[in-house]
């Protein structure tokens, strides 16, 4: 017998797992949107989407139809999500101007941050909240901490 790999090959040790309503758009969606390539794709007996798996860049992403009857549920039977994937990319403009053409929605428009990124976020046509970023500016903890420190002070108080 073969010893096996407790990760799967070229997994990280934290993979998201993402719930959708109509999986094979959604897989279609991060194709145009992000340049996903599928890797792994199973479907049930009605030909739903049972469980697949993607790349983006170096990172693998599992996803699923939602399944109300087992309580899994996408965000757009929640009505929203609470979590953010945020996607590392060369150029944050470029990528989520191709995200907006491919039918996402613009959640904030992408403008330099503080902490030296140039940042904007989205929501896919399936709910999930989706941080395109490129990092601009390299700073240190000390440089970093001063920045927020100065953006926050700009903050109204309430």
């Amino acid at each position: 017998m073969t010893a096996t790999s407790p990760i799967p090959s070229g997994f990280h040790s934290v993979t998201p797992h993402l719930v959708v309503y109509d999986a094979v758009a959604a897989l279609d969606f991060y194709k145009r949107a992000f340049g996903a390539v599928v890797t792994h794709r199973l479907t049930g007996p009605d030909g739903k989407i049972i469980y697949a798996a993607f790349t983006i860049g170096d990172s693998v992403i599992m996803l699923g139809e939602e399944c109300r009857d087992y309580g899994v549920f996408s965000p757009t039977a929640l009505g929203n999500t609470p979590v953010v994937i945020h996607l590392y990319v060369p150029n944050a403009d470029d990528a989520f101007e191709k995200a907006i053409l491919a039918g996402a929605t613009i959640e904030m428009p992408v403008q330099e941050m503080f902490w030296g990124d140039r940042y904007g976020k989205v929501v896919d046509p399936f709910g999930h909240r989706w941080a395109i970023a490129s990092v601009v500016r390299s700073l240190s903890p000390s440089e970093m901490q001063a920045a927020a420190d100065a953006a926050m002070a700009c903050e109204p108080k309430v």
